[in-house]
């Protein structure tokens, strides 16, 4: 029998005690109970906390958490949320097949984009369900989660939510990589930000002579002169009598070879009073596109009418109003008959394959097209 439960039974067994004696020797015991209680409560908080911290200790590294005990909430929602096809963690859009399966922006469009090269149906790494542009929804609930989540910064190596990741490398980060200010005139410094101003106090390059900055500023001018050429020579195309431009529409088609390849051809459309069709390539006809990690487009102008003489024409594509891939403007010439109707397949000026996978990922390629006649 416990102590408490011998002083209960000495105080009801006490004789000729009154009531009042009763009283405060039951609420002494409770008080008593009640310390007891909480004295036990802090020592098991003490056992689940370990010892306090020494300051002087380095910090410990992240161990592995042994199996069958739960980790961090983070880690365990890194595993939940993370892409089913590069298995890493989505950096900005993220779609979700119709089972839930997730998907990153760039691994669901490369899925899309190989499927379109070879001739098959996407389907969802996890399931095998169809996948595509209309089945597949955004998932904007484990965007929010995990652009909250943290990620470390790989200056400083502190912390940040995914969120705000960005804006403090950029902006905020002390030891982020950064170059002098004197970059244009020469100077080839970089290193972290809290010691520019130390090197810029004592760069040399703000000291050099004339002669010494004509040759940085020859090479500024010649980059400067080539953009300015682009802009001028479209500006004086722009000048001339008969213009004409149009929206055209790629529609992806198959060869009739014993290996089928993908090309893209417009319907048959009217500028300048002559009928026109647009076709494009992918990696130039290569057997098997899908195993290249590199992809590009190239297109070719075709003159379906037949002309009385030599129609010379200049000719560029642009992005669409209603597309988000960048197209560098690139003018080409051609003087088409009824002999050369058909210009040389050109590349579709793109920045790299990224953006030509987003093309190969949409069920059509929508771009506008310009045709100026040349007046002799």
């Amino acid at each position: 029998m416990s102590s408490l439960e011998e002083r209960d039974v000495g105080v009801a067994a006490a004789p000729g005690s009154s009531s009042a004696g009763l009283g405060v020797g039951a609420v002494g015991v409770a008080v008593e109970a009640v310390a007891g209680v909480a004295a036990m409560q802090e020592e098991v908080a003490i056992r689940r906390e370990g010892p306090e911290p020494n300051p002087d200790e380095p910090p410990k590294k992240r161990v592995k958490l042994p199996e069958g005990e739960a980790g961090k909430l983070e880690e365990r929602l890194y595993s939940v949320l993370c892409c089913t096809v590069c298995l890493d963690l989505p950096k900005a859009s993220v779609y979700q097949c119709t089972n839930g399966h997730l998907m990153c922006a760039g691994c669901f469009i490369h899925l899309l984009a190989d499927s379109r090269l070879k001739e098959e149906q996407a389907t969802c790494p996890n399931c095998r369900c169809e996948i595509s542009k209309n089945l597949c929804c955004r998932n904007l609930a484990v965007e929010k989660a995990v652009s909250e989540l943290p990620t470390d910064c790989t200056f400083c190596l502190k912390q940040f939510p995914r969120s705000s990741l960005e804006r403090h490398q950029k902006e905020e980060c002390q030891d982020r990589v950064t170059q002098c200010k004197y970059k244009r005139i020469g100077c080839p410094w970089q290193g972290p930000f809290h010691e520019l101003p130390a090197h810029e106090s004592e760069c040399s390059h703000p000291t050099k002579t004339g002669t010494e900055l004509m040759g940085i500023l020859g090479e500024m001018d010649q980059s400067h002169r080539r953009d300015m050429q682009l802009y001028n020579s479209i500006f004086s195309l722009l000048c001339y009598e008969k213009i004409g431009f149009t929206e055209v529409q790629f529609r992806p088609y198959r060869t009739d070879d014993f290996i089928t390849r993908l090309y893209y051809e417009t319907p048959r459309f009217t500028v300048l009073n002559q009928t026109w069709v647009l076709k494009a390539r992918v990696n130039d006809s290569e057997r098997n596109p899908n195993l290249s990690c590199k992809r590009t487009l190239s297109f070719q102008l075709i003159l379906k009418s037949k002309v009385n003489s030599v129609l010379e024409c200049s000719f560029l594509l642009l992005k669409g109003p209603y597309d988000d891939v960048w197209i560098k403007p690139v003018i080409h010439h051609h003087s088409f008959s009824n002999d050369t109707n058909e210009t040389d397949y050109v590349p579709l000026p793109i920045s790299d394959s990224v953006e030509c996978n987003k093309l190969l990922a949409a069920k059509n390629i929508n771009l506008r097209l310009f045709i100026f006649q040349v007046q002799k």
